[in-house]
């Protein structure tokens, strides 16, 4: 009979089999009212699973890291029900958790409108109240693919097909309606009040363009009410943050129809763009990277002997020219290995660190594009350094010297996430010990926290991802440094040893920013478009009170701009509040106010973004003032 080992340590003994929720409710009645899902042996389970043979157990409540994707889980068989009950004729496909909540993707013959959520979202609350069971019944494939095809439900039954015939599957039911998934899911739909349906989108059957489009309809869920409005604020400020949107109101950039997926930067956006380029130009330098540059096009058989055709070959855009494909990179790894492997190398040479800011491309679906976030031609700034294998050590430190130096300037801390070796996997496991204590030593070295994330690393090696947190709380991947194995040895590159014999180097990719277009829209949704004043299209700009005052403004605006500012000048016909105000929306960080006093005594009004008057001061105190601020980075922002 078993005996069930608890996260406190402590030994329960029962003499029958016993289920996760009786478990619970031997320890405490409490426990048992908050039981969602248990873990048995790290296998998550339903509350009604049996326990046969002695076990570690731990019981998974709405305050476990796992409990929330438990409740986002059941919330999407929650809203189908819904759904199937509003309209009947609709058709369900898959509901999958995500970051902060959930949806799922709906075949139905009309769009679903504001008003629709509303209904649902009501239903839902509904089906909630009616407290219904939810059981979990094992079903063999064939019986899977006649159960829903007897229920009209075409689109869950070719994903059935698809799977092998000798797997067995589970159903889960509450009330009329049942969905097929693995699990687990709450015991009871009481379990789930707090949700909120957000909106609805197009997506494409199996994520294919040629296909047809159904609807996502999106939620979220949460814990507690508190939780939820706090994500409801969330997102209306990040509705107003928007990069598009103050793309638009600054004149930064647009994308249209005729380049899908590409931006068109306007020239205040092409300003920021290069103030980061140079940002980065300055520091490969002190880092001692060499900066190179290679073709947009190359031949499909690289792209095959690297490894990645088979993986990126139906995001790559396709060319051919006498009767020969090439791929526009997606991405510049097999293109720096082409350098390394001009002339011969000696570990005297080693590490060698090439960077590039890489135009990419991928063919992305045309659902997934979204401004700057998402695009199908982009810049990564990139870097591959090869080195010996005792070097990993050592390379990596200074790598993540190198990023927190840029994400310090850049007003960011870095979470840092760590994964591990996959299951399927290249490379022997020497390797991999050797390549996963290099970083794991770099990161303890440094005091720096991390994440573990088992068997998330790359097929060819460990990895190290950087996540920064924005004002509002979102986390964005930038950064990453990847251990590599596998590249030097499909494409041939080598050093010659001490001892003279032929050796493979390891080759570590690196990118800080990740994509210049993702990152930028990151900055103007996390500053509000606001941009540090290092970064600021205009820095400064000149007003003046009257007409008279005009040639004493040029004069300024001319000092300015020999100085290094980025200045400009306002001498149209227009009250000063109203010039005060265009400005202020127009994010300018320093305005400087030009009337008869300030030409008479040679100095200006100077004013923030953020209506702090700061008084008169003379020129040559301004252009201080300004390039101390603007050598300080982020690190000292616009008077507030």
């Amino acid at each position: 009979m078993p005996k069930i080992k608890l996260p406190d340590g402590s030994i329960k003994s029962f003499d029958t089999p016993i289920t996760v929720a009786d478990v619970a409710a031997s320890i405490g009645a409490g426990l048992a009212k908050a039981a969602l899902a248990g873990k048995v042996n790290d296998r998550l389970v339903d509350t009604s699973y049996l326990i046969h043979d002695d076990a570690s157990l731990q019981i998974i409540t709405e305050k476990s890291p796992e409990g929330l994707d438990i409740i986002r889980h059941s919330c999407a068989h929650l809203l189908a029900q819904a759904v199937k009950q509003l309209f009947p004729s609709a058709q369900i496909t898959i509901g999958p958790v995500i970051e902060d909540g959930f949806y799922y993707d709906i075949a139905y013959e009309r769009p679903f409108t504001p008003e629709d959520l509303e209904k649902l979202e009501k239903i839902m609350h509904e089906i909630s109240d009616k407290d219904l069971g939810v059981t979990r019944k094992e079903i063999s494939r064939d019986e899977a693919i006649l159960f829903f095809r007897k229920q009209g439900e075409e689109y869950k039954a070719k994903i059935i097909e698809d799977i092998p015939a000798s797997e067995t599957l589970s159903i889960y039911t509450q009330g009329d309606f049942s969905d097929l998934c693995r699990g687990p899911h709450v015991p009871r739909t009481s379990k789930l009040k707090i949700f909120k349906l957000t909106k609805v989108a197009g997506a494409y059957w199996r994520g294919d363009a040629k296909n047809e489009m159904l609807q996502r309809i999106y939620g979220t869920a949460w814990a507690t009410q508190k939780d939820l409005d706090l994500y409801i604020k969330r997102l209306e400020e990040s509705e107003k943050r928007d990069h598009r949107k103050i793309g638009k109101q600054l004149d930064l950039f647009h994308i249209e129809e005729t380049s899908p997926g590409m931006v068109f930067w306007h020239p205040d956006g092409w300003i920021i763009y290069q103030e980061i380029e140079k940002y980065i130009r300055q520091k490969l330098s002190e880092h001692d990277y060499q900066e190179i540059r290679t073709p947009v096009l190359l031949d499909k058989t690289l792209w095959e002997k690297s490894g990645h055709w088979e993986m990126f070959s139906k995001n790559m855009f396709i060319s051919e020219s006498e009767n020969k494909a090439y791929a526009v990179k997606p991405m510049s790894c097999p293109a720096h290995v082409m350098i390394f492997k001009q002339g011969l190398k000696s570990y005297r040479d080693l590490p060698i660190r090439f960077a590039e800011f890489g135009h990419c491309h991928r063919n992305e679906p045309s659902g997934s594009l979204h401004g700057l976030m998402r695009v199908r031609g982009f810049v990564q700034d990139d870097a591959h350094i090869f080195c010996t294998e005792e070097q990993i050590q050592c390379e990596s430190s200074k790598i993540l010297d190198f990023l927190f130096e840029c994400y310090k300037d850049f007003g960011f801390e870095p979470i840092v996430k760590f994964a591990t070796r996959p299951a399927e996997r290249i490379g022997s496991d020497a390797q991999w010990d050797k390549a996963e204590k290099a970083l794991e030593k770099s990161l303890k070295d440094r005091g720096i926290s991390y994440t573990l994330a088992p068997g998330e690393g790359a097929f060819y090696g460990p990895k190290l991802e950087f996540h920064l947190k924005d004002c509002i709380g979102r986390l964005w991947q930038c950064g990453t440094l990847q251990v590599d194995y596998s590249q030097p040895e499909r494409l041939d590159a080598s050093y010659i040893a001490e001892d003279g014999s032929k050796q493979r180097p390891v080759m570590l990719h690196r990118a800080i920013l990740g994509t210049l277009e993702r990152f930028i829209a990151i900055l103007i949704e996390h500053h509000a478009g606001q941009m540090p004043l290092w970064l600021a299209p205009t820095q400064a700009v000149i007003m003046n009170i009257t007409d008279d005052q005009a040639e004493y403004g040029e004069k300024v605006a001319q000092l300015l701009k020999k100085s290094g500012v980025r200045a400009k000048l306002d001498l149209r016909n227009e009250k000063i509040g109203f010039k005060i105000r265009e400005h202020t929306l127009g994010r300018v960080p320093y305005q400087l106010v030009v009337g008869e006093k300030e030409k008479t005594q040679q100095t200006v009004s100077v004013r923030t973004l953020s209506g702090q008057d700061l008084g008169a001061m003379s020129i040559d105190a301004v252009i201080r003032l300004l390039q101390q601020k603007i050598e300080e980075k982020v690190s000292n922002k616009v008077e507030e």
